[in-house]
């Protein structure tokens, strides 16, 4: 498993490498106060409830008043416009973004440009877009799903949902279905140890940027606390990134497929990703085929089935 071990790596050290973090940091600061400069321009003192007043000869706000807005120093705000090397936080970042009216994809820039430690990943507003559901239906009969960093289930075509239905109950998170649901269950049928720490390990490398964000802490302490198997590999602090491998994927209704599943990240939506399933083989796809052709109440029976038998009718 091609995991890299945070304490194996080692921070390069010397003038020369001095010398570029200094002119890289130098760069982005310059691009900050450009980047400031053109979003107060976009913005109106009425679109803030200022009043006009007169004598303005640049369109936009001034600065006093995003300072204002913003409730930070005019001075200190001038500086950060004007690209100084001053420090920032999260918090005074958070409140110039609302004050200029970001959203999400110029808010994770600005956190960006003022290198500051956490960098909020831009979150995508409102629904997945329709192209998206198109593309996945078209891939029929190959599974296919959008997920987030965190493994949440954003969109998912037919195929999948009769592949992995386990997936898309309650809460709709791949982790917590694959750590917490007992093995009878678990649509992964073979989760092998180096399989679940690719998957944390991905988790871990996907964390940095959500440090400060409390969905975040709150579902992996859960996930901490009700596995110890998760909390184990969480606490080594490895890091991964996804890639394809083959999976034994559990089906009550055919048996299990085996199936091969294909990673690809989504640029359009900021942390997803795309899963696309392919049998491994011959086997595989008489099995998929012959799933896909039944009724959803015959795919669903034996589920029911093994729930009432070893569950007493409740959905592990």
């Amino acid at each position: 498993m091609n995991v890299v071990r945070i304490s194996d790596v080692k921070a390069e050290s010397g003038p020369a490498v001095r010398a570029e973090a200094r002119s890289l940091r130098k760069a982005k600061r310059e691009e900050l106060s450009a980047f400031l400069k053109t979003r107060r321009a976009r913005i109106s003192p009425e679109d803030m409830g200022l009043v006009p007043g007169t004598r303005r000869r640049t369109p936009g706000l001034r600065r006093e008043e995003v300072a204002q807005l913003a409730g930070v120093g005019v001075t200190w705000y001038t500086w950060l416009e004007q690209g100084r090397d001053i420090n920032v936080s999260v918090q005074v970042l958070d409140a110039i973004a609302r004050a200029l009216c970001l959203d999400g994809a110029e808010r994770a820039h600005l956190y960006q440009l003022a290198n500051v430690p956490t960098v909020p990943t831009a979150q995508l507003d409102g629904p997945v877009p329709g192209e998206l559901q198109v593309i996945l239906d078209h891939l029929h009969p190959l599974p296919g799903v959008v997920m987030t960093a965190r493994y949440d289930i954003l969109a998912h075509n037919d195929a999948y949902a009769a592949m992995c239905p386990g997936f898309l109950s309650e809460d709709r998170n791949v982790l917590r279905k694959v750590f917490l649901t007992p093995a009878c269950c678990n649509p992964y049928a073979s989760a092998e140890a180096e399989h679940l720490a690719r998957m944390v390990g991905y988790l871990r490398a996907a964390y940095v940027k959500h440090l400060q964000n409390p969905d975040w802490t709150v579902f992996i302490d859960d996930l901490c606390a009700k596995s110890p198997e998760f909390a184990t590999m969480w606490a080594r602090n490895d890091v991964a990134i996804p890639v394809g491998r083959l999976r034994r994927i559990r089906q009550l209704a055919v048996g299990d497929l085996e199936m091969v599943m294909t990673s690809m990240s989504m640029p359009s939506i900021a942390g997803a990703w795309v899963q696309i399933w392919t049998p491994a083989d011959e086997d595989a796809w008489a099995r998929l085929r012959r799933l896909l052709a039944m009724s959803e109440e015959e795919r669903q029976a034996p589920w029911q089935e093994h729930y009432e038998r070893d569950h007493g009718g409740i959905p592990a």
